[in-house]
């Protein structure tokens, strides 16, 4: 497959993608303890994940620059 989101859209792309698939855990493990293995889990879970991702991404956006600056001064450079 062929490159197609320009570099200066990566820290987007990135959170874009990072916040999808945990907020798919993460819901899939909310909507299983919540009711269980039932038969209703993936309509509950297909239906709670958009809400999960609609606020993860954004979480993401804003947390990521603040994750940076700590890292940048407990992450030892050898």
């Amino acid at each position: 497959m062929r490159p197609f989101i320009p570099k200066r859209y990566e820290a987007y792309a990135f959170g874009f993608l990072l916040s999808g698939m945990m907020s798919a855990v993460v819901s899939l493990i909310a909507t299983l303890r919540a009711v269980g293995l039932t038969a209703e889990v993936p309509h509950l879970w297909l239906t709670s994940w958009p809400i999960a991702w609609a606020v993860a991404f954004p979480t993401v956006l804003v947390v990521a620059p603040t994750v940076r600056k700590i890292l940048a001064r407990i992450v030892r450079q050898s």
